[in-house]
């Protein structure tokens, strides 16, 4: 038998984040040649994978990547199934290593087939499912290309970056900033214009739907009933709706008896209140149409015109939950 140095394991395990027993086994039967140890570890992972390929890795680290110039950005997550190995330092390490090589890459089949220190990412993560004994993959991967790139990580578990038209005064602020309003409130897309009209339609009859199904128990317990928005974006509100809120709104005034000279101090105040109750999707889901949280009396759009020119481009997140 081939006789194996504690320097020849503990080359291994740094090469490998595998245990010194597991180390020392995978030598022994590569007859320490040390390739055929890393092929040997890499194939028990292989098993293990198969395994556990049923199990939930919904645990993990979420990592936000900008380059240099602050004009590419990558987020993606390194999920695997514990609190106890997402906390782990070898673990957090490799999400870090892993980290260093995504700018190079578009999509998350391209990141799997990418060379890892001799090995493709795909086979480094099988490799780790061995060693860690827990299923081991990458959940998200978002690409993002934009004149200025700012990011935000929330407790390892979201990554977020929002890509800016081009670089201002302060855009380092402005770009953390909206990073943590999307990791915050999870936006979905840009803005209402960016809707599927099909989408709109479908989601507005399904929360009329639920909105009237929720009166019914209110009403059954004397309580106050809900307000049923007849819309829920701003996609919705043509002019035709518009010209038709601001009649509906007169014809209010008059009955309740208000001097028509005054209804031009009161009037905008109504319209903005039926825009509010009518867009509950936009403010839901479209990033520059939410309350900015750090100033709700702000959205998210005003705030960054307060900027000056610039305008935000896309946004990426990727999230645990």
């Amino acid at each position: 038998m081939v006789k194996v140095t504690a320097a020849d394991v503990n080359k291994l395990r740094k090469a490998t984040g595998a245990g010194m027993m597991d180390c020392k086994k995978a030598l022994v039967e590569a007859e320490g040649d040390f390739d055929k140890a890393i092929e040997v570890l890499r194939k028990k992972g292989q098993k293990v994978a198969a395994k556990r390929a049923d199990r939930d890795s919904s645990e993990g680290v979420a990592v936000a990547k900008v380059s240099d110039d602050k004009t590419q950005a990558v987020v993606f997550s390194l999920n695997c199934e514990t609190d106890f190995v997402a906390k782990n330092d070898d673990f957090v390490a490799l999400a870090n290593q892993l980290a260093d090589i995504s700018l190079n890459f578009d999509t998350k089949e391209d990141f799997l087939a990418a060379d890892f220190n001799g090995m493709t990412v795909a086979d480094k993560l099988t490799e780790q499912t061995g060693v860690i004994g827990e299923k081991i993959e990458i959940g998200g991967f978002k690409k993002l290309v934009a004149g200025f790139i700012g990011s935000y990580v929330h407790g390892k578990k979201i990554a977020a970056v929002v890509g800016l038209s081009n670089k201002v005064d302060n855009a380092e602020q402005l770009a953390k900033e909206l990073s943590m309003q999307v990791a915050s409130m999870g936006a979905t897309s840009l803005s209402y214009k960016g809707f599927d009209p099909a989408y709109v339609a479908a989601e507005t009859e399904a929360r009329i739907a639920a909105i009237e199904k929720e009166n019914e128990e209110l009403g059954r317990l004397g309580k106050t009933l809900k307000n049923v928005p007849q819309y829920i974006s701003m996609q919705q509100l043509t002019p035709e709706v518009m010209a038709k809120a601001e009649a509906d709104a007169k014809e209010q005034l008059k009955a309740e008896g208000k001097p028509e000279q005054i209804w031009d101090r009161i009037l905008p105040g109504k319209m903005e209140r039926f825009v509010s109750d009518n867009t509950t999707l936009d403010q839901e889901q479209c990033l520059l149409d939410q309350k900015f949280i750090m100033d709700e009396k702000k959205t998210v759009e005003d705030y960054v015109k307060s900027f000056g020119d610039v305008t935000v481009v896309d946004f990426k997140r990727v999230s645990l939950a």
